[in-house]
């Protein structure tokens, strides 16, 4: 090992603990993560449904972590690639990847409920791994489509319960208790303490929650190329839903 790999490998540590893997000019950041290659292993199984070359497009990245997906967009010819996160710590090592992967990419701090402070929209919304910490999903959902999502949504959300989708009617009398009690009814799980030993986990909901959500919100799915992970199109808000507050 090289004196070069050696410093390089003591600014990633001095940066830990990573929760995503990227690496860094041939060091990784997290090469024991708990999930195995992570994110790269769950990149590959919906990679083929975003264009091989972006074409200048611009892509927000919404709770970037430490920039994985910012970055698989930069490679893949995007323009303006902006990654926003809650977390310091995460941007700071987000900063530090793009900087010795010589890729130009603004990171912000920022929540999702302040989207609307970019005062901007971009042709593709990265939303992966975001919903379930937050405690007010749907506002969530309401604010990307109302503020920031100018065509399309990548979409990744922790689903637990029933996989199965079933139609049903768009209204029922009061007197309807049986529906509910249906496994596949949409349900989202709240989680009071923890889950995963982590009190960031509010909402998990089953297949057809989060499915049911994301049209509630005007999102059209177009595709679902594996378990939790949708492609969609920003589309009209449902009739009677208002539009969400812009945040301030």
């Amino acid at each position: 090992m090289t004196g070069h790999d050696r410093d390089l490998e003591q600014s990633i540590a001095s940066l830990g603990p990573w929760f995503q893997n990227i690496r860094i000019e041939g060091v990784e950041t997290a090469p024991g993560h708990f999930l195995g290659d992570y994110p790269s292993f769950k990149w590959e199984g919906f990679r083929h449904v975003l264009p091989d070359d972006l074409e200048g497009r611009s892509v927000l990245d919404v709770g970037c972590n430490a920039g994985f997906y910012s970055f698989e967009m930069k490679r893949r010819n995007a323009g303006r690639v902006v990654g926003i996160d809650s977390d310091p710590h995460y941007l700071r090592q987000a900063c530090f990847a793009a900087e010795r992967l010589d890729m130009d990419i603004e990171f912000r701090q920022m929540s999702v409920y302040d989207v609307a402070k970019l005062g901007e929209r971009f042709d593709l919304v990265i939303f992966m791994g975001v919903l379930y910490h937050l405690r007010h999903p749907l506002l969530a959902l309401d604010l990307l489509h109302e503020h920031v999502v100018g065509d399309r949504m990548l979409f990744q959300c922790l689903q637990r319960g029933d996989e199965r989708v079933f139609a049903f009617e768009e209204d029922y009398p009061f007197s309807e208790w049986a529906v509910f009690d249906r496994a596949e009814f949409p349900k989202l799980f709240f989680v009071e303490h923890r889950y995963a030993a982590d009190p960031t986990n509010w909402f998990l909901p089953n297949k057809a929650a989060a499915e049911a959500m994301l049209r509630s919100a005007g999102f059209t799915i177009e595709a679902n190329p594996e378990r939790e992970v949708y492609l969609c199109r920003r589309g009209p808000r449902p009739y009677g839903v208002e539009p969400p507050p812009s945040g301030g």
